[in-house]
């Protein structure tokens, strides 16, 4: 979320950097500048009430002895005391109005970012002699029987999967690699709730941004969400909380279900794995300095890359547009794996810099070497989705009898390859 003094004094900066986002509603900002000027007036008002209370009950040993100027001065004061409480009552309502404005209002994009033009920064060319007509993972999950999605819609509905017998310890296997790699890095794990609170996925951004994304549980009167990522409960972690700038920056993972409704999805897009309403993510976050967050930032971007590269993947990295930044990025580059049974690029991490935007929200600050208490700035990325990986590592490492075990991934799972087999499930 901004901040009102931010808005007020970067207002032309601002208004052009949203652009960049599709963000025309300056009528907003201008609301929100004209409740911050009425709210000051009033504060104002209240501190010359305060001055005057505070005059009279000073002066009020001096007409003790005279009850007619005594009841006139506790009269008087009353009123003030009233006159306040009243004015406290309409600062209350300004709040409501800015808060309910200022949460409509996306992250600024940084100055790098184009308004139309996604940039690809890095491209892994390195290619395999491969046979023609590869297939599609959604197939090779039928063949090798690694998952069942006709299964996971006659037990939930279409969007749902589920895995079996190798699919099961496949998928096992990528998440304890991956938590492996992030803790080597100097990520701490965290096991966390799957279920948040409103305050949770409003402190994130994703609400109201992205609430008709999440599944609501609204159920002995508790709103409750969800989550739709790890982010969410990882990054909640550090609210309300004010470090030292020597114990910056903080680093965290989390291996969680993630769950989205996905609601207007449509055609090849959702196909097999692509797109499930549950499915597997390993996360990654950092909280950062003001100063630092950047050096933060490239430093989650190559530990990805780093990990996509131990996998043998072919993928490339593009920074994204304005118009397709997420509501509370600042700078958000993707990671897309190419999909050879597909033939087509499939986005299995987004590694973004929300800078104080989320800890504005969740109120995350840091006490600097000079004593300044300052926001922290919250980074997060994917590292990574699993069902997109699952499918481009089989559909990649493919062949007629069998499906080669990545490397990096043989002594986890304690084979070198995934043979045609018979499970129970048809």
């Amino acid at each position: 979320m901004l901040k009102c003094s931010f808005i007020k004094e970067e207002k032309k900066e601002i208004c052009r950097r949203l652009k960049k986002k599709n963000f025309y509603n300056f009528f907003i900002i201008n609301l929100i500048l004209k409740n911050e000027k009425q709210k000051k007036k009033i504060k104002l008002k209240i501190n010359n009430l305060f001055f005057y209370i505070n005059f009279f009950s000073k002066k009020i040993l001096l007409f003790l002895k005279n009850k007619y100027f005594l009841e006139l001065i506790k009269s008087y004061s009353f009123f003030l005391k009233k006159k306040i409480k009243s004015y406290k009552k309409i600062i209350k309502k300004i709040n409501i109005k800015l808060i309910n404005n200022l949460i409509k209002i996306p992250n600024i994009p940084s100055k790098e970012i184009k308004k139309k033009t996604n940039i690809v920064l890095y491209q892994n060319f390195e290619k395999k002699k491969r046979k023609q007509n590869l297939f599609p993972h959604w197939e090779l999950g039928k063949k090798f029987k690694l998952f069942c999605l006709k299964q996971g819609s006659i037990i939930s509905g279409n969007g749902f999967n589920v895995l079996i017998n190798t699919g099961a310890l496949y998928q096992r296997s990528l998440i304890q690699f991956f938590l492996e790699k992030n803790i080597i890095s100097g990520y701490i794990e965290y096991i966390l709730p799957f279920i948040v609170n409103k305050n949770s996925v409003y402190g994130t951004g994703q609400f109201p941004d992205k609430e008709n994304q999440m599944y609501n549980i609204n159920y002995d009167n508790l709103n409750l969400y969800l989550i739709p990522t790890g982010e969410v409960p990882l990054i909640n972690i550090f609210k309300n909380k004010i470090f030292k700038e020597s114990e910056l920056p903080l680093k965290g993972t989390t291996n969680t279900s993630c769950f989205r409704r996905e609601s207007g999805s449509y055609g090849t897009n959702v196909r097999g794995l692509n797109r499930l309403h549950q499915f597997e993510k390993v996360e990654i976050v950092q909280i950062s300095t003001c100063y630092y967050s950047y050096y933060s930032f490239y430093e989650m971007v190559n530990h990805i890359k780093y990990i996509l590269l131990s996998l043998k993947l072919k993928f490339r990295i593009i920074q994204l547009c304005g118009n397709e930044l997420g509501f509370t990025s600042a700078l958000t580059y993707d990671f897309e794996v190419y999909s050879p049974g597909q033939k087509k690029w499939l986005e299995v991490s987004s590694v973004s810099n929300c800078r104080n935007f989320q800890s504005n929200r969740l109120n995350i600050k840091y006490r600097s070497i000079k004593g300044n208490i300052q926001d922290c700035h919250s980074l997060n990325g994917s590292s990574l989705a699993i069902p997109r990986i699952f499918s481009t590592l089989i559909e990649n490492y493919q062949n007629i009898n069998y499906i080669l075990i990545p490397k990096e991934l043989i002594k986890l799972m304690k084979r070198k390859k995934i043979n045609i087999c018979q499970n129970f499930v048809k």
